[in-house]
């Protein structure tokens, strides 16, 4: 009669924190032609040390959930009114006091005082009243007796075809007059975005999880000793990353482009929006100069008082000899970086922050750095950011009141029922899943996302 052997306890299909002979833990590559087996590492050396690219957003934004596939905000406009690059009506003589300019369906109103200014180093300007408002001309009346000043260079005697500047500053009224005529409504710039579905999938067949090596791996029970499970940690890991970098790399579908026409429509990413809306600085920090315009842009804008750059490793270097440079021994490096360095200690060369105008830190973005994304981009490439600190108050359209948002933060699809943040799931009919009749395990990723970049008039975008 036949013997039937049961074997006890189930196989083993988790990280073990010690090597237990289980059933399913063994690898047969045994040749018979050869006496001695391989001497082998079970532990994987980490020759890139740690590989992943996130970590940016976390450290500046904030993620809070959305129901919508658009995101609208609304943020403040400018409280004052300005235009540029406005033409001075053909035929304005030095002599006139009383001069035309064409601005169209302009926000000017009869009895406001107006400077006008143009953008020669000279910086001519005159001052005056306005008499009257059509829809394609303004006229103002000088105050200065001496008529019409030659604005630039560009334009004749009669200052024809000059491209002056002109904002309001005030206004005056005779006595026992009508009051102001019209009035203005506040007009908030109104942006939107759109969430993007971002997916990746892990397989492995049910054959090849029979076949377990001693591999030490990271899991996600802590360090284990499965083989295919580093390749499913990695798949997450390389997920995660792209989580970022998708919000950061993102850009919307032009109107005639091929992916649109697929039915892709892309979104705004950080880069893209500060493209868009942000402030754009080229060129090395050689002097503090080059600081200098870069505080002079703050003060045209929200005027931050903590801003972080995160730049790449050279123009992190580049702003560490700028900061050195300004210390009396930074010439010879007594004292660079850490003004009371000792003899015997450590010589720090790195500067973590400075203080210009408004509070700089730096910090190195090894997203730039990373020779598989933006590190190994040749010419034309990122340097870095200048990201303000702190919150701001925006408008949500969907809300309808005010609320206290980080400048960066990611909005995500959930509901009661659906939380698309960072979604994972198996399916197959291998390593305890049997919802089909795949002879393998799946591990899917999903995650549905966007960035909303809030007040990129105070980011900076180094290049």
């Amino acid at each position: 009669m036949a013997q039937n052997v049961a074997i006890s306890g189930n196989v083993n299909l988790t990280p073990t924190q010690t090597k237990v002979a289980l059933p399913g833990s063994y690898i047969t590559d045994f040749n018979f032609l050869n006496q001695h087996l391989p001497d082998t590492y079970e532990k994987e050396f980490e020759r890139y040390g740690n590989r992943s690219v996130s970590s940016f957003l976390r450290l500046v934004g904030a993620e809070m959930p959305c129901t919508s596939d658009l995101i609208k905000w609304s943020e403040q406009g400018r409280l004052h009114i300005k235009y540029e690059a406005v033409v001075v009506k053909d035929g304005a003589a030095a002599a006139d006091t009383v001069i035309t300019l064409n601005i169209a369906n302009s926000a000017i109103r009869v009895g406001q005082t107006i400077m006008i200014s143009d953008k020669t180093a000279g910086a001519v300007s005159a001052k005056g009243i306005v008499t009257s408002v059509t829809a394609t001309e303004v006229a103002v009346a000088l105050f200065d007796a001496s008529g019409v000043p030659a604005f630039s260079s560009l334009g004749g005697a009669d200052n024809s075809g000059t491209s002056v500047d002109v904002f309001i500053y005030g206004s005056e009224f005779k006595k026992g007059t009508n009051g102001m005529e019209g009035a203005l409504e506040a007009t908030p710039d109104i942006y939107e975005n759109n969430p993007i579905i971002i997916k990746d999938k892990y397989e492995v067949s049910g054959s090849d999880m029979a076949q377990i090596g001693w591999i030490e791996v990271e899991g996600d029970n802590g360090v284990g000793y499965l083989w295919y499970l580093k390749s499913e940690h990695e798949t997450r890991l390389r997920f995660e990353d792209y989580l970022e970098t998708s919000m950061i790399e993102a850009i919307p579908a032009g109107a005639s482009s091929g992916a649109l026409g697929l039915g892709y429509k892309g979104s705004e990413g950080l880069l893209y929006s500060l493209e868009d809306r942000g402030n754009i600085s080229t060129g090395a920090f050689e002097t503090l100069e080059d600081v200098d315009a870069v505080v002079a842009q703050l003060d045209k804008q929200g005027s931050i008082e903590e801003n972080v750059m995160f730049v790449n490793r050279g123009t992190s270097f580049e702003i560490d000899n700028l900061l050195a440079s300004q210390n009396n021994f930074g010439a010879s490096g007594a004292s660079y970086g850490l003004f009371d360095n000792e003899k015997d200690m450590a010589l720090n060369l790195g500067f973590s922050g400075f203080r210009r105008g408004y509070d700089f830190y730096k910090s190195d973005w090894k997203y730039l750095n990373d020779a598989t994304m933006r590190g190994g981009v040749v010419g034309g490439g990122i340097d870095g950011v200048v990201v303000p600190a702190g919150s701001t108050t925006v408008y949500d359209e969907v809300l309808g009141s005010n609320a206290k948002r980080p400048f960066l933060h990611v909005r995500y699809k959930a509901s009661e029922t659906e939380d698309r943040k960072m979604k994972s799931w198996i399916v197959g009919g291998a390593g305890g899943a049997s919802t089909s009749d795949l002879d393998a395990m799946e591990v899917h990723f999903l995650s549905e996302r966007a960035l909303c970049t809030l007040g990129a008039n105070n980011f900076f975008l180094l290049k």
